[in-house]
């Protein structure tokens, strides 16, 4: 099976290199080292390393793994709550009903 490359514009890749940078920033607060994190999240250092970097070919598992390792996991649970997009769609469609 051929992978494709995942192509984010640039404003996208600067939210994900931000998620990497806060991911860094918790695992030095808590004085771990990139192996003590990869070994207990079950990943490769390099994969750490690429996940602090805001690599979109990471899967979300790995992040997510990572995350847990750091104490982070409720974190993942914020994702998408806050869809005002949807909701604004969604009343729209209830206010042009009858």
């Amino acid at each position: 099976m051929i992978s494709k490359k995942q192509v984010l514009f640039p404003k996208h890749q600067q939210i994900l290199e931000k998620v990497g940078e806060n991911i860094k920033l918790a695992r030095k607060r808590r004085g771990l080292t990139t192996i003590q994190v990869s070994e207990r999240a079950g990943i490769d250092r390099s994969t750490l390393v690429r996940i602090e970097k805001g690599d979109a070919r990471v899967s979300l598992g790995a992040y997510f793994n990572v995350m847990r390792v750091l104490g982070l996991q409720d974190d993942f649970l914020k994702i998408a709550t806050d869809d005002e997009f949807g909701r604004r769609l969604q009343d729209l469609k209830l206010l042009s009903k009858k």
